[in-house]
């Protein structure tokens, strides 16, 4: 699913009361809301569906595959998403094929 079918998915259960284009701005206003909490290092819980928060993860040493050469990775900040408990069992219980 991509943004456009997301914010027609939104007009199409919202119906005529809102437009295509006031859709759109909700689901950005959202997404902006999302990464500038993630940027500020907040986390956010949207209960029934899941947690956005960022992991901070050390440094470590890796091994370039090609080469076997060893490689220093710095830490860094990394998003996440953790899914609710509900939202993984609706996945499970899901036709999912794959």
């Amino acid at each position: 699913m991509t943004k456009a079918d997301l914010v027609q998915r939104t007009a199409d259960t919202v119906g005529p009361r809102v437009t295509k284009r006031d859709c759109g701005l909700v689901v950005d206003a959202f997404i902006d809301a999302v990464r500038d909490a993630l940027e500020r290092g907040e986390g956010i819980e949207i209960r029934g569906f899941g947690t956005f928060k960022v992991r901070h993860r050390k440094p470590r040493t890796a091994r370039n595959p090609k080469t076997g050469e060893q490689v220093e990775v710095p830490a860094r900040a990394a998003p996440v998403f953790q899914p609710s408990l509900l939202l993984r069992e609706r996945v499970a219980q899901g036709n999912i094929s794959g």
